[in-house]
């Protein structure tokens, strides 16, 4: 599922060669496959780890509870900082932060490669997400100015997102493949070689900034990692080693507290990233919980399902990732569909379908055991992969009708961050859970309460 922040998107083209970075002309296509890079990578390492985590516990001897930060210390850090990112693109320039964070991307993933221990690689991981939130509304940014009419930049979006999800789709198979050759480490150094191509396509791309823009939300910023930071901490933490210890008790009140305290800090912020006059509606908050939730639904059940896969079945890494594709393959398609779906049919239907179908691959899981054919697991996957990708599309398209015309950038930014954040407590949650029926409880109770949601928030009539 791609990332975006369509708040980049209303950056205004400028030509190449400007005071502040002159560049010449170089192919549009070139071009437009540097900015599509950066998004390719920041998606394929949302699940190329996952079917390297065995691989990862059996060399490190890493504990249970240390495998669910493998994954989550990337997402936390990147759901946390995209908040803002996109301030600091237009503070010092889309192309500086963009070519910066591809440089980070590479070097960090090598460091990351020859991590000692596991606590070194979640490190690792936590930076790759400092990393990622400066690549995605970067490239959006970019990608605006690269087409300056408005139904050329929809389209080129459109492809952006679907050619970046690739990464997602490639992931688990590569990483798969990956492992089987080399072991874990090797998933970290497929990252550099893509990180540079992408820098040297995108050389020439403008170089202007704004001369003014808006200070970074420092304290939303901060607030948000630190809650999001401990709640998953506290989930993950119950989830191991039960929920009648005082440490992962602690660390939920923490999260609580610091939820409370960003709130507050939002209301003075200059120019706060989650605008009060923006979640005080109730159908964005309807919007932002639907678009959360698929993503938890959909990452959570990635973690969960591989170590299932790996522990129950004794499939390979190679194998794991290719039982993947009946659920990562439909994001390779469903992208160029949704858009007219939504046109035809209105955001409200497709974000109901999209839940629904979310609601049905619980059920079926719900009914999964140690025993049960790979054919119903299969199903789940399925139903979860046409579910996330409608309600993703539909969530967002109805933010775009829900949220006031000054905040529409704003509402999509805070969008992607639930969304990443929901990948994070996704893998929290199930990844703790023994077995499938567990998670498929999850799944199903979860979405039906969002579903309930969006029901409630009914736009009002005009």
């Amino acid at each position: 599922m791609s990332t975006t922040n369509d708040r980049a998107a209303r950056i205004p083209p400028t030509a190449s060669g400007t005071k502040h970075g002159a560049t010449r002309p170089a192919g549009p296509g070139l071009l437009f496959a540097g900015v599509v890079a950066g998004n390719f990578l920041v998606l394929l390492d949302t699940s190329i780890l996952n079917v390297a985590l065995p691989d990862v516990r059996e060399d490190l001897g890493a504990p249970a509870a240390a495998l669910p930060w493998a994954v989550d210390a990337y997402t936390v850090v990147f759901a946390g900082l995209l908040l803002v990112a996109g301030v600091v693109s237009d503070r010092f320039g889309p192309r500086r932060v963009y070519r910066t964070a591809l440089v980070a991307f590479g070097a960090i993933s090598l460091l990351s490669a020859l991590a000692p221990d596991v606590g070194t690689l979640i490190a690792g991981r936590a930076l790759l997400g400092v990393a990622a939130a400066g690549l995605v509304p970067a490239s959006l940014a970019l990608l605006a100015r690269l087409h300056p009419d408005p139904k050329e930049r929809m389209r080129a979006v459109g492809s952006w997102a679907a050619l970046s999800s690739v990464g997602l789709i490639a992931g688990p198979v590569l990483g798969g493949l990956l492992v089987d050759q080399g072991g874990w480490r090797l998933v970290f150094l497929v990252n550099p070689p893509i990180a540079l191509l992408a820098l040297l396509a995108a050389r020439r791309l403008s170089g202007e900034r704004p001369e003014s823009a808006a200070r970074p939300d420092r304290a939303g910023m901060l607030l948000s990692v630190l809650a999001l930071g401990t709640l998953a901490y506290g989930l993950i933490a119950a989830g191991t080693d039960g929920w009648g210890r005082p440490l992962p008790l602690a660390a939920l009140g923490v999260a609580a507290v610091a939820l409370l305290l960003l709130a507050l800090a939002e209301r003075r912020a200059e120019a706060p990233a989650l605008p009060p006059a923006l979640t005080g509606l109730p159908r964005v908050r309807a919007d932002l919980v639907a678009g959360g939730m698929a993503s938890f639904l959909f990452y959570g059940l990635l973690f969960a399902l591989t170590q299932w896969l790996v522990d129950e079945r004794g499939l390979s890494p190679l194998r794991t990732g290719l039982a993947f594709l009946p659920m990562t393959l439909p994001m390779c398609f469903m992208p160029y569909f949704t858009g007219r779906i939504v046109a035809r049919w209105g955001a409200r239907p497709v974000l109901y379908a999209g839940l629904g179908l979310d609601a049905a691959a619980g059920t079926a899981l719900a009914f999964c055991s140690q025993d049960s054919p790979f054919a119903l697991i299969t199903v789940a996957q399925v139903l979860l992969a046409f579910g996330s990708t409608l309600a993703i599309p539909g969530a967002t398209a109805d933010m775009a009708a829900a949220a006031p015309a000054r905040y529409a950038a704003t509402g999509q930014g805070a969008l992607n961050a639930c969304r990443q954040a929901g990948a994070a407590l996704g893998v929290a949650v199930l990844g703790t859970q023994a077995t499938l029926h567990a998670s498929g409880v999850t799944l199903a109770v979860g979405a039906v309460l969002s579903l309930a949601l969006v029901a409630a928030a009914r736009p009002k009539p005009a």
